[in-house]
């Protein structure tokens, strides 16, 4: 991992450090752009051959239906079921409580407006399968589309060397009520969703993450369907002081490590002694892990920075907006209302990411790449639509009136005077 010292760092430097910037950027946005349209003019035959060519399956349909999905969520281990159905229930009722009722508001006597929620109809859901398979993310995105109303949930996850998924994924999908994913990953499933083909629906928002090409698409696509925010390689950041454990800091940006080789996991701390004391864990905990060669990658890609104190610890972490940000000092209600730009935050020294990222509730798709300055996570409200709604009687009529023509008149839209107009002679 690179160190740097904060105070001997120019604004450009920095600017730099939080770039995220990635030397074959291009080359991933010609090669999404070649796949999304070929996708788009050849419907079916060309999923076939992406999943022929990225996959190494030749699969004799693009989909799995509702009994081959419970065939295969038989085989799911008795404990891992019990783990998924907690934390099932810890994310359900989390976005339970993200429904609300708007009231309606009079805003001046007789003019009532008001909003009401209404689900997006046909959703697109994106379950990555590369390098691990993620259930905890069809959970994530599956739950709130419950909750949320949607008639039509669309899923597209990777198919395995046996042309079929985990059987982790098709519990979650028995457990949302999914009764078909698509055999589809990477730029091909978001190109099938956003522009449909002979088997699978077209979609009115895509929502997921995934890698980098996966990202690209979502982008590139955005001009015919909505999509939930441009979420690339995972991240972290932890904010240390004197107090924290090494150990524990280790362990979460190992745990950041290990999700992908462009994933960063960074260190902004106060301490020269924790940041020693830190990287000997690293490598202590590192050379035991089953994929300890992407989180070596990873940790290349990787930085650690010292700072003076918290102040500019704080400053630092805003700047770069974190997709997950760990708050491991002392002093943490002090600092919650400074942070400004952060996808999701886990306080304290018992607050790990990996509890945010599978069970404690909160939804584990955010925003990355420094889009937490402007995107939040996945919430019901990424599903739903806002509605609004006003009603005028006599009363309203009259007493906003002579306002709307005197606007109307002043913009040279006599149209729209008129329609005041008419109805005043009206009521008279």
């Amino acid at each position: 991992m690179k160190i740097y010292n904060l105070k001997n760092l120019t604004k450009g430097e920095v600017n730099n450090i939080c770039s995220r910037s990635i030397i074959d950027d291009n080359l991933v946005k010609s090669r999404t752009a070649e796949i999304l349209k070929r996708v788009k003019e050849e419907g079916d035959s060309a999923l076939f051959a992406y999943s022929e060519l990225f996959d190494s399956v030749t699969l004799p349909k693009l989909f799995l239906d509702e009994e081959e999905l419970k065939s295969i969520a038989a085989h799911i281990p008795e404990k891992v079921k019990n783990s998924i159905d907690i934390a099932y229930q810890n994310i359900y009722a989390f976005h339970k409580n993200q429904v609300i009722a708007e009231p309606k508001i009079e805003t001046m006597p007789g003019v009532t407006c008001w909003r009401e929620n209404r689900p997006i109809e046909k959703v697109g859901l994106y379950v990555p399968g590369g390098t691990a398979v993620l259930p905890s993310t069809f959970l994530m995105l599956g739950i709130p589309a419950k909750i949320a109303g949607c008639k039509e949930i669309v899923v597209c996850s990777p198919p395995q060397i046996n042309g079929k998924v985990n059987c982790y994924i098709a519990y979650v999908a028995l457990l949302l009520g999914i009764t078909r994913i698509y055999l589809m990953g990477g730029a091909q499933a978001i190109a099938a969703m956003a522009y449909g083909t002979e088997t699978v629906p077209r979609v009115y928002k895509i929502l997921g993450p995934g890698n980098r090409y996966v990202t690209e698409a979502k982008k590139t696509v955005q001009n015919t369907v909505a999509i939930d925010m441009p979420a690339g390689p995972s991240e972290v950041l932890v904010l240390a002081d004197e107090t924290a454990n090494p150990s524990y800091l280790a362990a979460d940006l190992l745990a950041q490590a290990e999700h992908g080789i462009d994933s960063q996991s960074i260190l902004v701390s106060t301490s020269q002694n924790i940041i020693e004391e830190t990287l000997k864990e690293i490598d202590l905990q590192l050379n035991i892990l089953p994929r300890k060669e992407i989180a070596a990658a990873a940790l290349r890609n990787s930085f650690i920075i010292l700072s003076e104190n918290l102040d500019e610890s704080i400053n630092f972490s805003n700047q770069y907006a974190p997709e997950h940000l760990i708050l491991a000092t002392k002093n943490n209600e002090k600092i919650i209302p400074l942070i400004i730009n952060a996808g999701s935050v886990f306080i304290g020294s018992l607050t790990p990411e990996s509890a945010g990222d599978y069970a404690s509730g909160t939804n584990h798709t955010l925003p990355t790449s420094s889009f937490a300055k402007a995107y939040s996570g996945v919430s019901v409200d990424t599903f739903i639509k806002k509605i609004t709604f006003q009603q005028l009687d006599i009363n309203g009529l009259k007493n906003i009136g002579t306002t709307v023509e005197t606007l109307a008149e002043a913009e040279g839209l006599q149209a729209h005077k008129n329609a005041i107009s008419i109805r005043l002679r009206d009521i008279k």
